[in-house]
């Protein structure tokens, strides 16, 4: 996979720079976008020329998450159907997302995501899965019981409860407060001090970086992080297939966009 449809790779000065680019819509996550991040994150990876890689998002925003129909995504679902029926969705969902972040969040050198407006669910997974996060000071993240369901593991557990419970954005600087981001900079900023910051740890040892990583994930391991996420994901099959029971409150928004989302939406509207 020499050249890419959906994100931008880049190689120079020991930093892979991986730029997600669906500008148009809001880099939503087509699998086709999946399956060439999958493979650009694993090529640096591999790469000993890398040292640190840098996820950026193109445009006004890092990613409003998983799409939900736009043409190219509906062209490549009739090319390429998934199995239909409880199978196929999970397989799906495992696949998609939940195995690739876990491949990303577990790559041998240090990764950085620049976040910029919208980080709404698959887009929180995806930043998520980065060693650091580095947040534009217009960034705004969306969580929900999604597939990589790292929540719990970003964010003190009572505080996780309340943003799902109501659904609700939080920005920049509540992210940074509670922790799920490091720093927060003018979004002019972003891009540049996110370089200067790789550039300051590509100086560093590869291996040293590497087995540092290894020891830091190692904790999270060792306390069930991996069994975590497992679980959750089945938890979050069980949750979509309930919006379909008969006495199910959940009410489609008429529009792409997932139920939770709109109501998001709406609250932050109201809060303004």
């Amino acid at each position: 996979m020499s050249e890419y449809r959906t994100l931008r790779y880049e190689v120079g000065e020991h930093i892979a720079r991986i730029t997600l680019d669906r500008p148009r819509y809001r880099n939503a996550q087509s699998r086709v976008l999946l399956e060439e991040l999958d493979h650009a994150v694993l090529r640096a990876g591999e790469d000993r020329d890398v040292r640190v890689i840098v996820l950026f998002g193109e445009g006004d925003h890092f990613s409003a998450g998983h799409d939900l129909g736009t043409p190219d995504e509906l062209a490549d679902q009739e090319e390429r159907p998934w199995r239909r029926g409880i199978r196929g969705w999970y397989e799906q969902t495992h696949e998609q997302f939940l195995a690739n972040t876990l491949r990303w969040r577990n790559v041998a050198k240090p990764t950085v995501a620049a976040v910029q407006g919208y980080c709404i669910w698959g887009g929180w997974m995806i930043a998520s899965s980065m060693d650091v996060i580095f947040a534009a000071d217009d960034a705004m993240f969306l969580g929900s019981l999604f597939q990589y369901f790292c929540m719990p593991w970003d964010l003190p557990p009572r505080k996780v409860k309340e943003l799902l419970f109501e659904s609700r954005f939080i920005d920049a600087q509540e992210a940074r407060e509670l922790g799920l981001v490091n720093r927060v900079l003018p979004r002019a900023e972003l891009e540049a001090e996110t370089l200067a910051w790789a550039a300051r740890v590509a100086e560093n040892d590869p291996f040293q970086m590497r087995m540092t990583k290894a020891a830091v994930n190692q904790a999270q391991d060792g306390q069930g992080f991996g069994a975590h996420l497992q679980s959750a994901h089945a938890f979050y099959v069980l949750s979509r297939l309930g919006e379909k029971d008969p006495d199910s409150t959940v009410v489609e928004t008429g529009t792409r966009r997932r139920p939770g989302v709109q109501t998001a939406m709406e609250n932050y509207q109201r809060r303004r």
